[in-house]
């Protein structure tokens, strides 16, 4: 008895020290976010500053381009993730339930997509630019939904594998198009992959740098881990600030998830567990 008590108090310890190790990092970014820039150096390292300021987080609303930026990463995320979801469901729904020619080297080609750095592509998609794809939220959401689609269709698929094609067949002896046992029957079934792909694709281009940075060159179009880069400047980086519109930016994707958190849990663990 005593060591079973023993092990379930290291058991329950343990996560806790795992849940301070990763919510560190996110205490540590608010706490910079409301000290005083007087205090950032000369108070050290300490857990919570002697005086907190809302400064940094005026500044940035009202003084800087971020709400520039952080509207065009809710519209460039949101756009994303809509696509994304709505072309993997139609795709993964194919490769799942029909088979056709092609079929697996479709499967393959798709997977050698993922095999290549993503920085080999910037030039490339720089020599296709009259097709508007340079500095324009349009060019940036279509460059995401193309390298998010491979990974999602087949994350969808394998949600669609484990559905039972007798539920669809039975509708359509009964008079259903497929299109109407898909959307009415097949789609409410597959709300948990719907759910995870939806988060997997928002979170991945809310947070995605590279192609940001590459390919916009104005505040304008610019998202917000761009719009993060304005607060260095040549001599000096403003953490105060930084922090600041860094918590700022997590707002959304925190209200995102919890909006979907049910539907998240049951994607991410379907299929964990048979019987």
């Amino acid at each position: 008895m005593t060591s079973r008590i023993f092990l379930t108090l290291a058991h329950r310890l343990a996560i806790l020290a795992y849940i301070a190790f990763a919510l560190f990092p996110l205490f540590w970014l608010l706490k910079v976010s409301v000290t005083p820039n007087d205090l950032l150096y000369s108070e050290g390292v300490r857990m919570w500053p002697s005086r907190a300021t809302w400064d940094h987080y005026r500044f940035v609303i009202e003084n800087s381009a971020f709400p520039t930026f952080f509207k065009n990463s809710v519209i460039v995320a949101g756009s994303t993730a809509l696509a994304v979801t709505v072309l993997s469901s139609l795709s993964g729904y194919a490769l799942s339930r029909f088979r056709f020619k092609g079929k697996y080297w479709i499967i393959a080609l798709m997977l050698i997509t993922q095999m290549f750095p993503l920085v080999m592509l910037v030039a490339p998609i720089f020599k296709i630019s009259p097709l508007g794809l340079t500095n324009s939220l349009t060019g940036l959401v279509i460059v995401y939904t193309a390298f998010n689609v491979p990974f999602a269709t087949f994350l969808m698929q394998s949600f669609f594998d484990g559905i039972p094609k007798d539920l669809e067949e039975a509708a359509m002896i009964d008079g259903a198009s497929r299109f109407t046992a898909f959307r009415q029957i097949i789609l409410p079934l597959t709300l948990p992959g719907i759910a995870a792909t939806l988060g997997f694709v928002f979170t991945a281009a809310w947070s995605e740098l590279l192609f940001a940075l590459m390919l916009i060159s104005g505040n304008q179009s610019a998202t917000f881990p761009v719009g993060l880069l304005t607060f260095v400047s040549k001599f000096s980086v403003d953490f105060g600030q930084m922090m600041a519109a860094g918590v700022l930016a997590l707002i959304p994707a925190c209200l995102f998830f919890l909006l979907i958190q049910r539907y998240l849990v049951q994607g991410l663990t379907a299929g964990a567990v048979k019987g």
